[in-house]
Parts: structure tokens; sequence; C-alpha cells
């Protein structure tokens, strides 16, 4: 493995990386009461122990009211310390350290974010299910503000590089998405007034990184639905980003409140979910997924790479660097990958199967991931910390064993 492409240093922006491999910023729910946890520390010091050129510790708040889970990360003063001690040990295992920095707008509850929800326009989500308030113009940019500050917080926390997230529905994407966004002021319309928060939040977070930290932005290739963004538009917003100067764009698809599995692919595990969500709070949502689950989470298939010939497209219209993400499974397909034109890849569910991945990748010891792609760390993940069925301790009841059983031979 020498040889591999995989195992060659790249640079992104001002950062080189030991390898093009970096661990995606799959949620975790590992950040208990908004903060790190030994958990969050040992899962990401074990991926860079396992060989990754940079792990990213997923989806941190820029605000309050951009919380969607108890278990994510919101950026404050209060955090920074634990925070740098994790970013300490990643680095001591020669990784690099990033960080995504997002705000889910409409995909929450008051519950979970202190206020009613938020987003691009008003109305209702099924999501969660929540009314939503549209943002006024003094939050909009009391909101690019955050992000910012967010930056400078991560800087002093130790990492190497940022994350903007864009994609999948959540604030930024509900904004350029016309899905979400119905506002008539200089924030809604056309394409051009659509892409004007993104605009100035990545002018903020490129003010605030300096010279010295990486800017990477996840973006939609499209929305996954018809009345989301498709490909043209969303090659127009990724032309602007490159326009801004960001480092790289991260490269995915659909939309968490509408199309779940156009990001994840294959089948969600309804039982899974079911078992591990709280009756209390969520028995309604239980209900209904006993019902309409399937109607509600329809499966899309998994294939290998499946969003590599989107990609392709993206990238022969761009010069900037792009990163692949999408069902990287063994050594073959990251190197057709890499051989397309990708400067590195990212990937979470190999690495949530094995941290020693990549390791393993290295020395020839595996040429292809053990996973199977049932998808029950996803299930697992909107309740408790993401945990591969391999890695759990306890007795799993026999309808989820089944029902993985039966996803793993279709995956």
């Amino acid at each position: 493995m020498e040889n591999s492409k995989i195992f060659t240093p790249c640079e992104i922006g001002p950062i080189t990386l030991r390898n093009r491999v970096i661990r995606s910023a799959a949620f975790e729910n590992m950040a208990y009461g908004n903060r790190p946890s030994d958990d969050l520390f040992n899962y990401h010091v074990a991926v860079a122990r396992g060989g990754v050129g940079m792990t990213t510790v997923a989806y941190a708040a820029v605000s309050q009211s951009g919380l969607s889970f108890d278990g994510q990360l919101w950026m404050r003063e209060e955090i920074v310390p634990p925070l740098k001690t994790l970013t300490d040990a990643i680095h001591s295992h020669g990784a690099k350290a990033s960080i995504q920095l997002g705000h889910c707008g409409n995909m929450t509850h008051r519950s979970t974010c202190g206020c009613m929800p938020v987003g691009a326009s008003g109305g209702f989500n099924m999501y969660s299910p929540t009314f939503v308030r549209k943002l006024r113009k003094s939050e909009i940019y009391k909101l690019v503000i955050d992000f910012g500050k967010a930056v400078e917080l991560a800087r002093k926390a130790g990492f190497d590089c940022v994350e903007i997230h864009a994609g999948h529905g959540y604030l930024i994407s509900q904004f350029l998405s016309p899905y979400t966004n119905h506002r008539r002021d200089e924030f809604g319309g056309h394409i051009e007034n659509r892409m004007r928060f993104m605009r100035l939040v990545i002018e903020e977070v490129m003010r605030a990184a300096g010279n010295d930290m990486a800017v990477v932005v996840k973006v939609n290739m499209h929305d996954g639905f018809s009345k989301g963004m498709d490909e043209e538009e969303c090659l127009v917003v990724a032309k602007e980003l490159e326009r801004l100067g960001v480092h790289a764009l991260v490269l995915t698809a659909g939309f968490v409140s509408k199309a779940p599995m156009e990001v994840m692919r294959g089948a969600m595990p309804l039982k899974t979910l079911r078992y591990y969500m709280d009756m209390k709070k969520f028995w309604w949502l239980k209900a209904c997924l006993a019902l309409f689950g399937r109607a509600m989470i329809p499966t899309v298939p998994f294939s290998e790479g499946y969003f590599l010939e989107d990609a392709k497209v993206f990238r022969k219209n761009l010069n900037l660097p792009l990163i692949y993400v999408g069902g990287m499974v063994s050594r073959e397909k990251m190197e057709e990958v890499l051989d397309s034109g990708f400067v590195a890849l990212q990937m979470a569910r190999a690495l949530i199967n094995d941290t020693d991945f990549v390791n393993k990748l290295h020395s020839g010891e595996v040429t292809r991931s053990e996973c199977k792609h049932s998808n029950y760390c996803i299930g697992r993940m909107y309740t408790l910390e993401m945990k591969c069925h391999h890695c759990v301790e306890e007795e799993l009841p026999r309808a989820i064993r089944k029902e993985i059983k039966k996803a793993e031979r279709k995956g």
C-alpha cells in the first residue's frame, strides 16, 4: 500500500494532511449537555490513532438556537479547554483536527434549542414537528457574527480546519433552497438573493479563519426532490463558494427533513429507531413510524461511491479542491475517487465500524471495510451515541438483530 495515492500527503488551504482520508462529520451524539465528553474524546482520538489524515468533530452549533440534539456541541467559551485537550490528543497521533460548524434552523424543538425554532421562512416543520418563526433581518446578521465567533473559538481550541455546513437542509441550506425559502426581501427569490446569507457567513468565516486555518464547506449537489435545488442551481452555489475563496468543498446531497436517505443511502432501520426512542417524549413519533415509517423515510438504494458520478460533474466545472464523501468502503473505490481528481475523501460508517480501518488498509491487512451498511448506527444515533452494532456490548433484541441481517444482505 506504500505506493497508493490514498497515503500520500495533500494540501487543503494552509494545512497539509499526512494522507487523503478524512473522518467525515457524521453526528456522534456524544456531546452530553452540549459539551465535550470522554466518549467524544476517546472516539476521535481512536480515529486519529487509527491512521486518518484528519478527523472532523461533528456539527457544532454556532448558537443555542442552532441546537438540534441534546448531545450536540454548542460553541461557547466554556468548552474551549476540553476541546483543546481533544485537539492536542489528535495532534499527538499525527492527524489534523477539524470541526463542523452550523445551525440547524427549523430542524429542532423549543425543548432542545431553548426558543421557538427559526428558519429562512416561517411555517410548520414535520421533522420536529413544530411551528417555525421566520428570522428577522437583525437576527440574520447576528447569526453571521455567531459563525465568525465560532471560528475564533475553534482556533483557540486548536482546530486546524473548520467545515461550514451549507447542505442537508440545515439553516444555510434552508436559505439556499426554494423549498424552504419563501422570503420576499433581499434574502429570498432569485438564487442570487437566496445565496446572500451564505455569502455573508462565508465572508465572516474567511475573515475569522485568517491565513492559518483551512475553511471547507459542505454543500449539496442536489436536494433530492422535485421542489428543491437541482444540479444547475447547486453549481451556481459551488461557483460562488469558489469565488469567495474557500479552500475546498465537500460534495453531498439530500435534505434531512425531506429526503434523509438520499444523504446516507440504504434503509432507515425503523425497528432500531423506535426501540431507542424515549416513549414519554416521542410516543407520537414512535406510533407514526410503526404505521407509516417506510412512507415517511423511503429507502434509497446503497451502492459504493454513490455520489461519484454527480461529483464528477462538479469536478469538471470547478477549479478549487474537492473532497468526495459517500459510500467509501474499499481501497479500489477510494483510489478511483482520487484518480478522478478529488484531493481527498471522507468516510464515517467504516470508521464507526472500526476506528483502525485506515491503518489496516495501509498495512494491507484489509482491502475493504467490514461495514455492510445496515445503518444501525444511524437509527441509534437519534437517541444514543453513534455506535456500530458490532461494538455494542449488550444483547440486542431479536427483532433488531433480524433487521440488521436483512439490511446487510441487501447491502
